[in-house]
């Protein structure tokens, strides 16, 4: 059987590698770094289909290196223990890791003491940024390089040279009469743009005149439903929010479904949920932040597939929760009036006054400490003067806000209107 067409034109040297010239270029550091024989553990970190797996075989076919594969999508401590005890008798390894922002803690921590010791070289490759998610230790002993996405003019190159260079396209005449419903559903993504350019092709046998219509035929026909980097990905996602926030846990859990059956990363759904649980839930109900960050930090240490369970718990509680924007609103607005008055002074009464020139200046007079007052509370002006009784927070209609509403209503009086 055939590879697929993005795997035949692999680029197996770093002079045919499209973009990433920044990174690859004539006197760029990688390039440096892979001529002088001085490659030590890297981090690619970039878009899907920038050419970071491509890079990885490149440097260890340049070095001439054993070279061990992992997918952190189904690999564990297991296997990153086997592949490290194989690298042992070897002269040196490199082991490629794709989507190393997916194993948890344990599993980095199972890959540090060999990167210490030099028994294997890791390159691994995130769509995430590594600062959050690749823990302290490894990440301090890896370089790490940002790929960029590439640009139009990288994309139409890689079709050009594609349908010059692979073998079965130089069987069929192929005529690129458009380009721009390629690029688009590509979304700078190479391996997505050969995978569609190869479907495109296989609907005739000899003469193929690529035109955006064509391109968007096959593609509502051929192409993924859900696809982690595109339209679905957003679609999704949006529609699993929603669903939460309209208090539907039956579509929630079915959306959750979509994206962990099409292979979405789960900390960016635990992430969402962490957000969600603030912006639509709130103080009608405190707990569904603190479910929230709980679950990220579980999905953070269990990984897939268990975490579906967790996620799937927090999902069902977010939507069965009462929901409030009330802190969300009222960010917003406090946000606003500061773009609307600019840097207004703070009141001189509740101003730091650490040194004596301060306190001649009346910084901190008058201010009345509220723990020294009935209710632990005395009314006093805590806004700028040009701001003084506008209401930025509105409690929402829920029990708990109800509750948060008198007791305020019950300090302030009429003063913000509760």
């Amino acid at each position: 059987m055939m590879p697929p067409l993005a795997e035949r034109v692999r680029p197996r040297a770093l002079e045919d590698v499209v973009g990433q010239q920044h990174l690859i270029g004539p006197g760029s550091i990688l390039r440096r770094s892979v001529e002088n024989q001085s490659i030590g553990s890297i981090i690619f970190w970039g878009p899907p289909g920038t050419g970071k797996t491509t890079l990885a075989h490149i440097i260890a076919s340049q070095l001439s290196v054993s070279f061990f594969s992992l997918s952190a999508v189904n690999a564990g401590v297991k296997e990153v223990r086997e592949v490290i005890e194989k690298a042992r008798h070897e002269y040196r390894s490199i082991l490629f890791i794709d989507e190393i922002h997916r194993f948890n803690k344990s599993q980095q921590d199972a890959l540090l003491h060999a990167v210490e010791k030099g028994t294997i070289t890791l390159i691994g490759a995130t769509t995430e940024n590594p600062s959050f998610e690749v823990n302290s230790a490894l990440l301090s002993r890896c370089q790490v390089y940002v790929l960029k996405p590439l640009t139009e003019a990288d994309l139409i190159q890689l079709l050009h040279k594609t349908i010059k260079e692979d073998e079965a396209l130089k069987k069929k005449k192929i005529v690129l009469k458009e380009t721009d419903a390629l690029i688009q559903i590509s979304g700078g993504d190479a391996r997505k743009l050969l995978n569609l350019l190869e479907l495109v092709c296989n609907t005739a046998k000899q003469k193929v005149e690529v035109t955006d219509a064509l391109v968007m035929d096959v593609a509502q026909k051929k192409v993924a439903l859900y696809d982690k980097s595109g339209e679905q990905h957003y679609d999704i996602i949006s529609a699993f929010i929603k669903s939460i926030r309209g208090s539907d846990p039956n579509a929630a859990v079915y959306w959750l479904a979509r994206m962990i059956e099409g292979g979405e990363d789960v900390k960016f759904i635990a992430r969402r949920l962490v957000i969600l649980a603030s912006e639509d839930i709130g103080n009608a109900n405190p707990n569904a932040l603190l479910l929230a960050n709980a679950t990220f930090e579980a999905v953070n240490k269990i990984g897939h597939p268990e975490s579906r369970i967790i996620l799937s718990q927090c999902a069902v509680y977010l939507a069965a929760s009462p929901k409030s924007n009330a802190s969300y609103m009222a960010i917003n607005e406090a946000m606003s009036a500061v773009q609307q008055y600019g840097d207004l002074p703070v009141p001189l009464h509740i101003r730091n006054a650490p040194t004596r020139l301060m306190k001649q200046l009346n910084y901190g007079k008058g201010y009345q400490y509220a723990h020294s007052y009935d209710n632990n509370f005395s009314e006093q002006e805590y806004l700028p003067e040009k701001l003084a009784g506008t209401k930025f927070y509105e409690p929402g209609d829920n029990p708990r806000e109800m509750e948060l509403r008198n007791y305020l209503k019950k300090l302030w009086k009429e003063k913000y209107g509760y």
